[in-house]
């Protein structure tokens, strides 16, 4: 009976020198920074995030990967190709209809999803307009897209430095005709602002250099991937 006491009294005693340890380390402060959010939350998902600080925005560092609204309807996964062609409303897919890729890339969602007045991202954030793109790549100037581009994931040696903390990786993406392509060769991310009736802008990466592409060539029927700028 002894023994069990001494076991016992051993054992609650590392379990308060664990407890009373360092719960917090502190950091060097910068221009371009990755910092750990603790949650970002919607009515019925929340989803554990990471952020890189660039400039005087914020940025999550990961593409969106919600299935709910801010308000907590659920937005709709659309696999079948003819189906997601004839979309006029919010959708999202994984690429190749495939769950595992969304594990590294997030989801696909068109612009209608973007647009939603239910909200497509968390709470405290908000899909980037086209102007606050813009804000991201002048301030990272000459060579933007290599310092957004992940230091691995591109195809043919196209990887970037990632300096920005931004992680940008080739997702790929879902085009009208409900066909996917190029991933690990392009990167396409919407932005909240149109361009006319039919099309949206976008930011685009690629692996054969650092340039980042500003277009609107693409319907908003696509499905691109999404990232998310603090309030």
């Amino acid at each position: 009976m002894k023994k069990l006491n001494i076991i016992t009294i051993l054992f609650c005693l590392i379990l308060f020198i664990t407890a009373c340890g360092p719960s917090s380390s502190k950091t060097d402060e910068g221009s371009t920074t990755a910092t750990s959010v603790a949650e970002i939350s919607t009515t019925a998902t929340s989803v554990a995030e990471t952020e890189a600080s660039i400039g005087k925005q914020v940025w999550t560092t990961k593409n969106l990967d919600v299935i709910k609204y801010r308000n907590g309807d659920a937005i709709p996964q659309v696999q079948d190709k003819n189906a997601w062609a004839k979309l006029k409303t919010g959708a999202w897919c994984y690429y190749e209809n495939k769950t595992a890729k969304g594990t590294t890339y997030g989801k696909l969602y068109n612009w209608f999803a973007v647009n939603d007045l239910r909200g497509l991202a968390p709470s405290g954030y908000h899909i980037p307009t086209d102007a606050e793109w813009t804000i991201l790549t002048d301030n990272l100037g000459e060579e933007a897209g290599t310092k957004m581009k992940s230091k691995t994931g591109w195809d043919h040696d196209g990887n970037g430095t990632n300096t920005s903390g931004f992680a940008g990786l080739p997702g790929g993406y879902r085009n009208s005709d409900g066909n996917f392509y190029f991933i690990g060769a392009f990167g396409y991310w919407w932005s909240s602002s149109e361009s006319n009736t039919h099309y949206a802008l976008y930011r685009f990466l690629s692996y054969p250099n650092g340039i980042v592409l500003r277009l609107d060539n693409y319907g908003k029927q696509n499905g691109f991937s999404v990232r998310c700028l603090r309030d």
